[in-house]
């Protein structure tokens, strides 16, 4: 007979204005928004985001940060965290891979190709701060 396993609530719970998540996992991260995007990240990480005007090799600071967790103490922004920041190094800027589109009605003789290629840029995250 199979024995059965709950799985662990993911829903948050509230402690003194933060929340705390019961997942036991105490690596700092945090989420932030670039380009219309959100990213999750930690220290170490290497992201391909949309392209920053920062040279190579340049650091780089995020403001926009909308979660940070510090040793499983979640704080949420409304609608970002005050005195978060994230700091990156632009590691370099590159073309991404080509993405076709291609339009066609049929019987009428209309054929059209379009191609994009988005702008990238590579950074790796030094430090989260709040």
């Amino acid at each position: 007979m199979l024995s059965r396993v709950e799985n662990q609530a993911l829903t948050p719970y509230g402690v003194f204005g933060d929340i705390a998540l019961p997942l036991g996992i105490n690596i700092m991260y945090a989420v932030l928004e670039t380009g219309g995007k959100q990213y999750r990240v930690t220290a170490g990480d290497t992201l391909e985001i949309e392209r920053i005007a920062v040279e190579a090799g340049q650091p780089f600071t995020f403001d926009r940060v909308l979660l940070v967790n510090n040793e499983g103490r979640v704080t949420v922004g409304a609608p970002t965290v005050p005195q978060a920041s994230v700091i990156v190094d632009v590691v370099e800027h590159r073309r991404g891979a080509k993405k076709v589109a291609f339009k066609m009605k049929r019987r009428k003789g209309y054929h059209k190709t379009i191609g994009h290629r988005q702008e990238l840029t590579i950074v790796k995250i030094k430090e989260i701060k709040t």
